[in-house]
């Protein structure tokens, strides 16, 4: 399987929290600083097959009415330039909650074997039970 390029975009959620003395944090505030700290993962932490060449954090930081919580939430687009060694390396990236967008930058076309196409939906499969676990734990702790 050859490598291939991708843009991908993650919106991270900021709410707000109140502070013990000072009163509390903007909304937008909040979202920065989640992006900052989840930038800086980005760039640290190594994921095996998985290069990160560019860390785009220009976009504005939005916010939109939350109809569950009935509160204003903001998010913070970060859009982040990698290059994995495989199409199964990057599918961890696509399987998180900030997850919005994706754009193939190279190859112009892939082609997949058998044995490929099967160790993708195995490796999809995976992220999805311990996305499924992960859920299960904070619907858990929230009660």
């Amino acid at each position: 399987m050859t490598a291939i390029r991708m843009r991908l975009r993650f919106d991270y959620l900021g709410y707000g929290k109140t502070g013990k003395l000072f009163g509390k944090k903007s909304i937008e505030e909040n979202a920065e600083e989640v992006r900052q700290h989840k930038a800086a993962l980005l760039r640290n932490v190594p994921n095996q097959g998985i290069r990160i060449e560019e860390i785009d954090m220009s976009s504005e930081v939005y916010t939109v009415y939350d109809e569950i919580s009935r509160k204003e939430i903001a998010y913070a687009p970060v859009a982040i330039t990698i290059s994995a060694d495989s199409v199964e390396d990057a599918i961890k990236f696509s399987m998180k909650d900030e997850f919005r967008t994706v754009e193939v930058l190279e190859p112009d076309n892939i082609s997949l074997s058998k044995a490929e196409v099967e160790r993708i939906l195995y490796k999809t499969s995976e992220e999805l039970h311990g996305y499924k676990e992960y859920l299960l734990k904070k619907i858990n702790n929230w009660k």
